[in-house]
């Protein structure tokens, strides 16, 4: 028996229990793998919450997480017992202390931090396929990037600067702006206080921008659109806020605008793209090209407060659970 969250009834964070769970060993194709840090996704409330079909209840949530092979089970020559791993996928369950995992699902890491590398994989493979292949950030490009201080944001708005744009980025506080403003975004702009739309108007000198990067969703989608240039393009990937409004045609056509709903689930992307992200994100963190904030660690046990402080806007850069017992 290990701990784990459990998921009976989709709804608020108190639908998270802690509960003893059973584990067997390893099938064909399989590794146990015993988890040492749990990377926490807007992605795992909207599971939660019903945004996202689940695809059977109870389950345990957690879409990633690195930890230790324990056991192998036959077929499987990549991994030896011990190794440290990051395992991912459109299986949820790494809300537990210990798993099985799909083989293929799982990759050997280099000697660097499980708490880094929870905290900073499925945020950086999100980033690196908005900037390098969702939409192309070139030299000179203007983007606006909503949530900038968010975990996402954080390593988006870097990599869009690595990439030789100029980076606009939203946030809700004043120290929320001091983050983005470290993490490369050259015009940071406090939504509680000023009007988005106005102030893109006035950084852009009326041009607006070429891409518009909006995981806030009903909130701020309208807006977004208002802030693009004739031809730009709208990625929404999320809604923290609440799903957007239907959009008309004409809303687009005005501007001859471009409206994409990517996400890495659904994009096809091929083992060998997934693990060529993973390395870029990887080398990029080893060199110092992408700064890490992992600004929250919560016990395992308390899944349930990391997600209402995560919905409560209450966090800022990356959120990891620990299993009880790890060392940090």
């Amino acid at each position: 028996m290990v701990k784990a969250i459990r998921v009976y009834e989709l709804g608020d964070p108190e639908v998270l229990k802690w509960e003893d769970v059973e584990i067997g060993d390893p099938n064909e194709g399989e590794i146990r793998v015993k988890n040492k840090a749990i990377g926490v996704n807007f992605i795992d409330i909207y599971f939660r919450t019903g945004v996202y079909s689940v695809p059977q209840i109870p389950y345990t949530p957690g879409m990633e997480a690195v930890g230790v092979v324990t056991a192998i089970g036959p077929g499987v020559c990549d991994f030896k017992v011990g190794d440290v791993v990051y395992h991912f996928g459109s299986a949820m369950g790494t809300y537990t202390e210990e798993q099985i995992v799909l083989a293929d699902k799982a990759m050997v890491l280099p000697v660097i931090d499980p708490l880094i590398v929870a905290s900073v994989m499925g945020k950086g493979i999100t980033a690196r396929f908005l900037v390098r292949t969702w939409f192309k950030v070139e030299q000179g490009h203007k983007v606006l990037v909503h949530a900038a201080a968010g975990g996402v944001g954080s390593v988006l708005c870097q990599w869009a600067n690595m990439l030789g744009a100029t980076v606009i980025g939203t946030v809700s506080t004043k120290e929320k702006a001091l983050q983005a403003k470290e993490d490369g975004c050259h015009h940071v702009i406090i939504y509680n206080h000023e009007d988005f739309v106005t102030r893109v108007d006035e950084i852009t000198s009326g041009d607006g921008v070429d891409v518009v990067f909006d995981s806030v969703g009903k909130d701020t989608f309208q807006g977004s659109l208002a802030c693009l240039k004739p031809r730009g393009y709208m990625v929404s990937y999320g809604q923290s806020s609440g799903t957007p409004d239907p959009v008309p045609l004409s809303a687009l056509a005005a501007k001859s605008l471009f409206l994409t709903r990517p996400s890495a689930r659904t994009s096809g992307f091929s083992k060998d793209e997934m693990r060529e992200a993973m390395k870029e994100v990887l080398t990029n963190v080893a060199s110092g090209a992408l700064r890490v904030r992992v600004n929250h660690t919560y016990p395992l046990s308390q899944a349930a407060q990391a997600h209402a402080d995560m919905a409560g806007r209450k966090t800022s850069g990356s959120i990891v659970l620990i299993p009880d017992g790890v060392e940090q």
